[in-house]
């Protein structure tokens, strides 16, 4: 496993955030949005905040290896095959297919719709909040889920 590129990745939610949660960008619309001021933002612990994220963000990416890495499944598939031949066998002729950013990227984005939507929609319908604020969340969660798939995808070494 490639402890590196799992770090490093996992500081993509937290680099994205800076720009699409700046004020001039999405920031101001957010707040709006979230029903939050200047004087409350200043009132968080920015130490526990970024820690928390980042840990989080480190949980996001190990899941997305398993979104865009079809090899993945073949683990699970032989988890009981006695031969490690045939799983060293398989990894050479098919351990590089769809390795791709592009493709990791592709597989991110499904996700933010599929599993990112969902979530930010359920919990915002039951906070009250509109469209505007589930689209914002929603644009860096593909973003970000895009950015993170197609790393991972490409960089992970799975041998």
């Amino acid at each position: 496993m490639n402890y590196l590129v799992i770090g490093l990745t996992a500081l993509v939610p937290l680099l994205v955030g800076f720009v699409w949660y700046n004020p001039k960008v999405f920031g101001n619309a957010w707040m709006e949005t979230a029903g939050i001021d200047e004087e409350k933002m200043k009132n968080g612990n920015m130490a526990v905040i970024f820690g928390v994220t980042y840990f989080f963000s480190l949980m996001l990416t190990v899941f997305m290896a398993t979104l865009t890495i079809h090899q993945m499944g073949v683990g699970s598939l032989l988890a009981n095959e006695k031969d490690p031949a045939v799983m060293q066998g398989l990894m050479e002729k098919y351990g590089d297919l769809f390795r791709t950013f592009k493709h990791g990227a592709l597989h991110g984005v499904i996700s933010a719709f599929f599993f990112a939507l969902p979530v930010l929609g359920i919990n915002a319908l039951f906070e009250r909040r509109g469209w505007k604020y589930i689209m914002i969340h929603l644009g860096f969660w593909i973003v970000c889920m895009g950015i993170m798939g197609g790393i991972v995808c490409q960089y992970f070494n799975l041998r």
